[in-house]
């Protein structure tokens, strides 16, 4: 099996490594919070003392990582894996800029010669733990090729879109829709809490109508029960992303309904949530004076 080096151990990326570790896979991990990748570590990967150690252990380098920062930090920083000779692929499971991915996919390539391929993922930790992820892709035809297999543990759905930014351009796209999903079903839950009826009851009722959708069937339970717990992903990460659509539509295209939603959840923010499940929103909205 490919050897393969992971980086990054969070909500997302500690159960994507678990799932490559149960299809047999070679692992090395890596994670700037050592005490984050022991549980991967006693699953039977190798724990890297840097990203250049992990780089060369591994024929394919993945990453899952907060930003474009962060991701440039692994690859080009003190020990990062442009300082290593050896894997041909790097694949990128974070939600970065289309631009900085182009730009750094370059500058690994004249470094090292390896290929890019950015993998952005949608579904939440369910969906990362099941291996049943959305995966929209970037890359040449012969990376994405490579790429492809590798992924197949840990998506119900893989779909090459073009050359390298793509994928992170497709996942924007997918932002722009989730964000707005989330936003809204606090709204809604909000709402029917103030008419009188039972939120709870909600996704029984509108199931399989115009208004159902997988974020609202995960979401609304959690917003309706106050259960925050295990959380699905982050305000912060979510508000990081639409902060970014913001950033790649300036000029070009409106955004009425993710303005919207990106204040609110910048609200959220402010308010210390950032770092809490993205369903808190709903306390922010609550909060709210009517």
């Amino acid at each position: 099996m490919t050897r393969i080096g992971f980086l990054g151990m969070g909500l997302m990326g500690q159960p994507m490594a678990l799932r490559l570790i149960a299809a047999g896979h070679s692992l090395t991990v890596w994670n700037r919070s050592r005490d984050k990748a022991l549980a991967v570590e006693a699953a039977g990967a190798r724990l890297a003392d840097n990203p250049a150690d992990l780089a060369r252990h591994s024929d394919v380098v993945m990453a899952c990582l907060t930003d474009a920062a962060a991701v440039e930090r692994v690859l080009f920083g003190p020990d990062g894996v442009a300082a290593a000779i050896g894997p041909g692929l790097f694949i990128d499971f974070s939600s970065i800029d289309p631009g900085a991915t182009r730009a750094m996919a370059e500058r690994l390539h004249e470094a090292t010669g390896m290929g890019w391929v950015d993998a952005p993922v949608s579904g939440g930790t369910p969906a990362a733990r099941a291996g049943t992820l959305t995966i929209m892709a970037g890359g040449s035809a012969a990376d994405f090729a490579r790429a492809e297999p590798l992924l197949a543990p840990l998506a119900a759905r893989v779909t090459h879109m073009g050359p390298v930014g793509s994928g992170q351009a497709t996942k924007l796209v997918n932002q722009i829709l989730a964000g707005g999903m989330m936003a809204l079903t606090a709204e809604a839950v909000n709402f029917a809490r103030a008419a009188g009826i039972d939120p709870a009851r909600l996704p029984e009722a509108l199931a399989g109508g115009f208004a159902d959708s997988r974020p609202f069937q995960l979401l609304a339970p959690r917003m309706a029960e106050g259960r925050f717990d295990d959380p699905l992903g982050t305000v912060a990460m979510m508000l990081k992303d639409l902060d970014t659509v913001a950033a790649n539509a300036a000029g070009r295209a409106a955004l009425p309904m993710t303005d919207a939603a990106r204040a609110l959840m910048r609200e959220a923010c402010d308010q210390g949530r950032a770092d809490q499940d993205i369903s808190t929103i709903i306390l922010t909205l609550a909060e709210r004076a009517p």
